[in-house]
């Protein structure tokens, strides 16, 4: 499920100069290489855990930070980046983050251990945060035109479809050479899209842009502690010192969050935003369904391959159906927003995929493989259908000066859903008796928690017709 539309907070200025045809098309072809290789990480390392782990000796709480270092600093970035953008201009922008992100990528490929892994993992997922909202002003510069840009967005959210989609398959197939080439492929990617960047204009900074640095550190310090405690209680327990102490500090660094957001000059997501009924409807249906999704793919990327003895290029094979699917679902999901109104699609693709959740708890452990590919599918349907509705339901109800931070609310939301389920869910693995066990609770607490968002959006009523 790739990430839906992020408009950066304040639109930056139209470029003359970007409107013409060879530029604009450089710049397209840009941004779309830089969603896809991001949304291509998100989702290529699953497969290669078990031979990460191998290779380093590792147990499932490294690799809960291999998946979650990635996620935790895209999450936490994701609101302040559209400000960065806006300061320093969105081609500076999205070159700086291209550059982290294919930097770190190396450095992921050449780490000597598992600890420089993680946290050349964290590196990427900073490049990342930026370059999703970088690539969209990019593009915003670039088709001064509605029509043009309407069509220009579609295109990019192609690629980060095509990304999610060849994740996994590609993924397996490079494990077989080696987990490292992984991220070497980013590289080739990365350098394309810096060349393609060259042959655009030059953005027009806003120097004036605000930026809430307090807001920005305390969102990563209660992020970052939050799924440490996760991750670290699987190993030794809730109880431990160090898993109580980041729980701690997680909250202290939460109210210093919301105290930020309260009384700042300029807070990243102001508070009365957050207490409008559809956008807590919204941030946590968003959330609910990375639950479910990611924490599927982390959980049965180990299953297929620790329980079901297959390959690297099995496993990815395996999700192939379902990736596939999902992609091809999200028109069929503008279709129904357009025609039925988003709530139609939201409720129904939560409802598809609890179900899909529910019933891959059902076979035994000596069940056969294609059973497992063929119920995955609604979970990634499920998804496909709903995740472009959640963002139209809010972007129809928010005010339009609001549209930018309340779509980055929903992405922050949905990043953290997914780090916390592979935090999460790695834990209730590990302290099962079996890991089969452990996965099933996991899978019926993400369809637990997507019947209740559905339940709270029917207490939203359909958006007036325009």
């Amino acid at each position: 499920m790739s990430s839906p539309v992020v408009s950066t907070r304040r639109s930056p200025r139209t470029h003359p100069g970007r409107a013409s045809g060879t530029g604009a098309r450089w710049a397209l072809a840009a941004a779309l290489l830089g969603f896809f290789v991001i949304t291509l990480d998100a989702l290529i390392v699953n497969v290669a855990l078990p031979e990460i782990g191998r290779d380093f000796d590792s147990g499932i709480t490294g690799l809960q930070w291999v998946v979650d270092g990635y996620t935790l600093l895209f999450a936490a970035l994701l609101l302040s980046a559209g400000s960065v953008t806006d300061r320093i201009g969105a081609r500076q922008a999205f070159g700086a983050g291209l550059i982290v992100f294919t930097a770190a990528s190396a450095a992921c490929g050449f780490a000597p251990n598992l600890g420089v892994l993680v946290i050349a993992r964290l590196v990427q997922g900073a490049g990342a945060a930026v370059i999703v909202p970088a690539s969209l002003a990019l593009i915003r510069e670039a088709f001064p035109d509605s029509a043009r840009r309407a069509r220009a967005i579609s295109l990019w959210a192609m690629g980060g479809s095509v990304g999610a989609a060849a994740g996994p398959v590609l993924g397996g197939v490079l494990s077989e050479i080696s987990w490292r080439t992984i991220f070497f492929v980013n590289l080739p990617v990365g350098l394309l899209a810096l060349f393609l960047l060259t042959r655009t204009t030059r953005s027009p900074r806003r120097a004036d842009t605000p930026f809430d640095w307090t807001g920005q550190i305390a969102a990563v310090a209660a992020m970052g502690g939050l799924t440490y405690a996760a991750i670290e209680a699987g190993a030794v327990g809730l109880t431990a010192p160090r898993v109580l102490v980041a729980l701690l500090g997680a909250v202290a660094a939460g109210a210093v969050f919301l105290i930020a957001q309260a009384r700042g000059r300029h807070p990243m997501v102001p508070l009365q935003l957050l207490r409008e009924r559809t956008m807590a409807i919204s941030a946590s249906t968003g959330f609910a369904l990375n639950v479910g999704f990611y924490g599927m793919i982390f959980l049965l990327s180990l299953y297929l391959q620790q329980e079901h003895g297959l390959s690297p290029l099995a496993t990815g094979l395996a999700f192939l159906p379902m990736t596939l699917l999902t992609a091809f679902v999200s028109p069929t999901a503008a279709w129904c927003a357009r025609t039925f109104g988003p709530r139609m699609p939201v409720i129904t693709g939560q409802l598809v995929m609890a179900t899909g959740l529910v019933l891959l708890c059902v076979p035994r452990a000596s069940a056969p493989t294609w059973l497992t590919v063929m119920l995955m599918i609604p979970v990634g349907t499920g998804g496909g259908l709903a995740i472009p509705a959640v963002t139209s339901q809010l972007l129809d109800r928010v005010p339009a000066e609001r549209a930018g931070t309340a779509s980055g609310v929903l992405n922050t939301a949905r990043q953290v859903g997914g780090a916390l389920a592979v935090a999460v869910f790695g834990a209730l693995a590990t302290q099962h008796a079996t890991f089969l066990h452990g996965l099933r609770t996991s899978l019926l607490t993400a369809a637990c928690l997507l019947l209740l968002t559905t339940a709270a959006g029917l207490l939203l009523r359909p958006a007036p017709q325009q």
